[in-house]
């Protein structure tokens, strides 16, 4: 059977495919630290079941409208008002199931062959792989250590052509920790603007920052009707498994990008969208006990890493990923993170996995156990010593 040409243009996502075999090594009796994956470790707040549970009992169980229930996108745009994050009028919202269609809907209404869009690099593979399955032509923009792992805007500047249609944006970061300044955003909103770019925002790890307020290009003026906002209920709510999304869309692409959505999955389920509400209203102590947890545990991360021989690293500023320089063990990204996992059972990513500027990096995912964070620390230890 021959693919279409497209298929080859398609990436993955290497956390589920080292979970993968780290699952295999547990089958066969091995014990194994699990950092690959970028999950929170937390059950879903009771609260949030229960609204679920009830929306099934009341047969909430066919089809509803492709954008999403008006309950919800009027519930979205009150918790983004009330958080200080954006105003925004409900028919902006449209929810889907899991972030990710945001990214590929964006993508697909905008980009056509000829295009470029910019992504950040170390960053998430979605977003070169849907760029170049649509046809565009990705381009990375790349995050140095040098500059805290946040885009530089005057080498942004140079990457712009007369062909960039779409600047993708991540902060906090997957995979570097990273969150940008309200100065760099200003200075990144006057190249979107100069140069009439799309920007999509992805802020899907928004409520996990641990120093101060969040920042997004949306608070800049000029770029409400430019921007994508791109959040949902994953990382926020520990609610990874309900695949829940949300996006605030310019009014030009919320017609395009509901047309996708009834092409390809027709609409979100009913049930988890009430589940969705009750998140977004009930009480807040749930995510806060999370951050709390993940505070520490960053804490305990960054100290270790930092006390393995040979291995730097830099204090995240928010979401759950550690991301160590490894370049003076003399040993590519990849090799380590197959050593570790083989060797000392531990999994993680290397910054490969995240672009080409990711080498000399892994990224440890602490969202674990403080007790099993502790153990793959000693593990990495005794290894670097052995090599």
């Amino acid at each position: 059977m021959k693919l279409a040409q497209r298929m080859g243009r398609l990436g993955t996502e290497s956390a589920f495919e080292v979970l993968a075999k780290a699952k295999a090594l547990e089958a066969q009796g091995r014990e194994i630290v699990h950092l690959e994956i970028g999950e929170p470790d937390f059950d879903t707040p009771a609260h949030v079941i229960a609204a679920a549970q009830q929306a099934l009992d009341k047969g909430f169980t066919h089809y509803v409208p492709a954008p999403g229930i008006p309950e919800l996108r009027t519930t979205v745009a009150e918790f983004l008002e009330r958080t200080g994050r954006l105003r925004t009028s409900p028919d902006r919202v449209l929810i889907t199931p899991g972030a990710k269609p945001i990214m590929f809907f964006t993508i697909l209404a905008l980009c056509e062959e000829g295009d470029e869009v910019l992504y950040p690099d170390p960053g998430f593979p979605m977003y070169a792989s849907i760029a170049s399955f649509a046809g565009a032509k990705p381009v990375p923009v790349p995050l140095r250590e040098e500059n805290g792992f946040v885009i530089d805007p005057d080498e942004l500047r140079s990457l712009v052509t007369d062909r960039t249609k779409l600047l993708i944006l991540n902060s906090p970061h997957n995979p570097c920790g990273s969150a940008s300044t309200p100065e760099q955003l200003q200075q990144i909103a006057e190249i979107a603007i100069e140069h009439d770019l799309v920007v999509l925002s992805d802020e899907v790890y928004w409520a996990l920052r641990y120093d101060g307020e969040h920042h997004s290009v949306l608070d800049v003026d000029g770029m409400r009707e430019r921007t994508v906002l791109l959040d949902g209920w994953s990382k926020t709510f520990a609610m990874t498994g309900w695949r829940l999304g949300f996006g605030v869309f310019p009014e030009p692409l919320v017609e395009p990008v509901t047309r996708l959505m009834i092409n390809s999955v027709s609409c979100t389920s009913a049930f988890s969208q009430y589940a969705a509400i009750a998140a977004l209203e009930g009480p807040w102590d749930d995510v806060d006990r999370m951050l709390d947890a993940f505070r520490e545990r960053r804490e305990v991360i960054v100290s270790g890493l930092n006390a393995v021989p040979g291995v730097s690293c830099v204090e995240p500023g928010g979401a759950f990923y550690a991301f160590p320089n490894i370049s003076e063990l003399c040993l590519s990204a990849s090799d380590l993170a197959d050593r570790l996992l083989d060797e000392a059972g531990v999994a993680c990513l290397p910054g490969t996995s995240f672009g080409v500027y990711g080498e000399n990096h892994l990224r440890f995912s602490y969202a674990n156990s403080v007790e099993n964070i502790r153990r793959a620390l000693d593990a990495f230890t005794e290894l670097v010593k052995a090599h």
